[in-house]
C-alpha cells in the first residue's frame, strides 16, 4: 500500500512537489536523508555485515522505499527479499511537518497506535533512561501477541523508537522484529536478542539526528 502511494504520489506531483522528492545518501559511515527541508543522520541497518554497513553504495543490499509529498516523508529499509507485506525486522524513519507539536505528545499517540494491535494483556512499553529538559529517552515497546486473527495470527513484536523535531517537523525513527508470539516478560522467546535490542536502542539513540535545512 505505501508503494502504491508512492507511485500516485510521483505521478501527480508538480514540478514544485517533485524538487521535495526524498533523496538517500551517506554521512561517513552512516545514512543521510533529505525531505521537507531538513535532513537526518540515521545508522545504517544492523542486519548487514560491519564490511557492508560501510559500503559506499549500500541501497543495493537493502530493500528500501521511500514516500514524501507536502507535509510527510519516509523512507523504510527491509533485508533482502523482504518487505512490506512479509518481514522479520524493518527500519524506518518519519517526519511530518507539524509546528509546535511536542515530543511527549507524539510519543503518545505512536503508543496509542501499538496499542491498537496488540493484544492488552500481551503489550509493555519502557523508555531507555530518565527524560530530562535536554534528553528525551528512546521509547521500546513489547508486543507478545497481535490482536489479529489473520496473517498476523500466533505473531508479535518488539519495537524501538527515537523521537526529533524541529520548530516546523517533528520525526520517529524506529526499529521493529517480528516472530511467533512470546512471553514479553522473558527476553529469552523475543524476536530478537535482548542485547541486540538494547544494542540498537542505543545507536538509534547516540546518532539520530534531524536538522532543518537552510531556506
Amino acid at each position: 500500500m505505501r508503494t502504491l502511494l508512492f507511485i500516485l504520489a510521483l505521478l501527480a506531483a508538480s514540478p514544485i512537489l517533485a524538487q521535495e522528492t526524498p533523496t538517500l545518501g551517506r554521512d561517513g559511515v552512516n545514512l543521510s536523508f533529505r525531505a521537507l527541508g531538513h535532513r537526518f543522520v540515521l545508522p545504517t541497518p544492523d542486519w548487514l555485515t560491519p564490511a557492508e554497513r560501510l559500503a559506499p553504495d549500500l541501497l543495493p543490499l537493502v530493500e528500501s522505499n521511500t514516500y514524501g509529498d507536502a507535509t510527510q516523508a519516509f523512507v523504510e529499509f527491509f533485508p533482502k527479499g523482504e518487505s512490506v507485506d512479509n518481514w522479520t525486522t524493518t527500519y524506518a524513519a518519519r517526519l511530518t511537518l507539524q509546528p509546535g507539536r511536542s515530543l511527549d505528545d507524539y510519543r503518545r499517540a505512536t503508543m496509542y497506535g501499538y496499542s491498537q494491535i496488540c493484544k492488552d494483556e500481551a503489550l509493555g512499553f519502557f523508555n531507555f533512561g530518565e527524560e530530562t529538559e535536554t534528553f528525551f529517552p528512546a521509547l521500546g515497546m513489547t508486543c507478545g501477541a497481535y490482536k489479529d486473527n489473520g496473517k498476523l495470527r500466533g505473531l508479535g513484536e518488539v519495537m524501538v523508537a527515537v523521537f526529533r523535531k524541529t520548530d516546523t517537523g517533528i520525526a520517529m525513527v524506529y526499529q521493529e522484529w517480528k516472530g511467533r508470539a512470546f512471553d514479553p516478560s522473558n527476553p529469552e522467546t523475543w524476536p530478537v536478542d535482548a542485547k541486540a535490542f538494547q544494542a540498537r536502542a542505543k545507536e538509534l539513540q547516540d546518532v539520530v539526528a534531524l536538522e532543518k535545512l537552510p531556506d
